[in-house]
């Protein structure tokens, strides 16, 4: 996911707090340290993060060790010399918070929409709490007719602690909408480091490598889901490629 994303909150140790602000001599709040942290990571994409995000920043971050995994049933696993190849798995029917953005760069549109989504998970909801959070994120790529060009629109979306499930929360953003996704079977591969839609494209074409063509696939629309935090050198990402039947 792009770099203002849950993929922020591990990583914001003192050290890496403390460094962000070695130029400013002046003593800062925790709260400013922190949103001057998300600011600098944030700029790398070309997306500002506003001061009215510094509450959900603090609460993300208090809470970032406290992850709920999305719930699934693995079909089959395929290695090769002891390294995964891929997964297939089965995820249930479930509720999920969606925003839909049609930035200019693909990790601008997933940055603006998870900034939404933080909001909604720290409060901003009708249940007036933190809702905690969820693993993965998951970002939905529509292509182009040419099968090799990311429409402008991507929807990221968050699953719904357990607790929450029955009875959603509603959204004060009207940008945010809760979906009831039905079951999917998706066949996901690991990688590790950035998502940018470079990175993003290039798994792609490695994972229609390994599994040869197939009709049952789809090929005008990929996820991906992001599960740790960018400070991480190697941090773990997956390419899903969604199947058409259960």
């Amino acid at each position: 996911m792009a770099l203002i994303s849950l993929e922020d909150l591990d990583g914001l140790d003192d050290e890496q707090l403390d460094n962000d602000i070695t130029d400013n001599p002046e003593p800062m709040e925790e709260d400013d340290r922190l949103l001057r942290h998300w600011q600098a990571v944030a700029s790398t994409h070309q997306v500002s993060v506003p001061p009215e995000m510094t509450g959900p920043i603090q609460e993300m971050t208090r809470n970032s060790q406290q992850k709920e995994q999305v719930p699934f049933a693995i079909v089959s696993r395929h290695e090769k010399m002891g390294e995964v190849q891929y997964e297939e798995r089965v995820y249930p029917a479930g509720n999920w918070a969606c925003v839909t953005r049609g930035e200019e760069l693909y990790e601008q549109s997933i940055s603006m929409a998870f900034m939404k989504l933080m909001r909604f998970i720290c409060k901003d909801n009708s249940a007036g709490r933190y809702l905690g959070m969820t693993v993965p994120v998951v970002s939905n790529i529509l292509m182009m007719e040419d099968g090799k060009t990311f429409q402008k629109d991507v929807q990221t979306a968050y699953f719904l602690p357990a607790e929450f499930q029955s009875n959603p929360p509603l959204p004060s953003d009207p940008d945010i909408t809760i979906v009831h996704q039905e079951p999917i079977r998706i066949i996901a591969r690991p990688f590790f480091g950035t998502t940018t839609e470079e990175t993003v494209t290039r798994q792609i074409e490695q994972l229609w490598e390994i599994v040869g063509m197939s009709d049952d696939l789809r090929r005008d629309s990929y996820m991906v889901a992001v599960y740790e935090n960018p400070g991480v050198p190697s941090r773990r990402n997956e390419i899903w490629f969604v199947r058409r039947h259960l």
